[in-house]
């Protein structure tokens, strides 16, 4: 009797812990935000602390709509620059600001030591309607993150990260469109790409396809973010307009009163999602944290990323 070969079913998470000893290491970036509280400020420097020995590329720091956190979050890229041995990345934004005041702003990032930027646009004031609502630019202001970026490098050889969406800027006509936009970006001196967050791989593939057929080399680097807060969620993807797949609302159905399983649903979302793109050939991740480490170590451990120093030496 001869009996049929041994199957091996292995998914992809299994996969990427199988990634061979010598293999390129993944490289990850975090998103923090700047702190509101005494009791915040201490959560993003347990965050800070228990991420920057995985040696992150760079860790950006949140710009409020219409600039309204520019002060906490110089104060936390500051912080950052003279605590740690992390290269932050300062979100900037040019809505509701004269392109003086933002050049001060930029000059003051070379100044003490920021060398990456990431160049954003911006959400209008919460008091011109904030998210969602109806972008105005100074006549005496940057229009634009294209016109923004540009600057940027007229000042200093920044590196300019800027953001994109894999299923189209809401304000956006097409897809089309936001490829012709990206286009310009990288023409003004864009190097770095980093998608809004997102559940529908395929739709990012798409999105990374089209870009590169128009011309764009630039790395395009996917954006995820762990939801343990389904509710949340829905607002923030309703805002930006990331669709929310049935699938992962079926998997969260009930769990409200449960935070404990919906974060073990949450780190196992996002790491399968994180070895799929690698299997697509992507090893760069960029993490929205919400100033919260804990799924965010255990993904980047699932996809070989490693400690490279103690944690106190990496953040001092």
């Amino acid at each position: 009797m001869t009996l049929p070969p041994t199957r091996r079913v292995i998914g992809p998470v299994a996969r990427a812990g199988e990634r061979p000893v010598g293999a390129a290491r993944p490289r990850v970036s975090f998103e923090f935000f700047p702190p509101k509280t005494e009791k915040m400020e201490a959560s993003l420097w347990e965050a800070i602390t228990r991420l920057a020995p995985l040696d992150p590329a760079f860790v950006s720091v949140t710009y409020g709509a219409g600039g309204s956190t520019r002060e906490r979050t110089h104060r936390t890229v500051k912080r950052i620059l003279d605590e740690t041995s992390l290269k932050p990345a300062a979100h900037l934004t040019c809505v509701g600001a004269s392109r003086a005041e933002v050049d001060e702003v930029i000059h003051d990032y070379w100044n003490i030591g920021v060398r990456h930027i990431v160049s954003l646009r911006g959400d209008p004031p919460p008091g011109e309607g904030g998210i969602g609502g109806v972008y105005v630019p100074r006549e005496d202001g940057y229009k634009n993150a294209t016109e923004l970026t540009a600057a940027l490098r007229g000042v200093a050889p920044f590196e300019v990260l800027v953001g994109v969406y894999p299923e189209k800027h809401p304000e956006s006509p097409s897809l089309d469109h936001d490829i012709e936009v990206l286009k310009a970006k990288v023409d003004a001196g864009a190097t770095l790409g980093i998608s809004q967050f997102f559940f529908d791989i395929d739709a990012f593939l798409r999105f990374v396809d089209k870009a590169r057929a128009a011309g764009i080399t630039i790395p395009i680097v996917p954006g995820v973010m762990p939801v343990t807060n389904f509710k949340g969620l829905k607002t923030m993807s309703a805002a930006c307009q990331t669709s929310v797949p049935s699938w992962l609302a079926n998997l969260f159905e009930g769990l409200d009163e449960d935070p404990e399983t919906r974060r073990l649903i949450a780190c196992s979302v996002a790491a399968e999602m994180c070895a799929k793109l690698q299997e697509q050939g992507f090893n760069d991740f960029h993490f929205y944290t919400l100033n919260r480490a804990d799924l965010v170590y255990a993904i980047c451990r699932v996809l070989g990323v490693r400690e490279t120093a103690p944690a106190h030496e990496a953040a001092a």
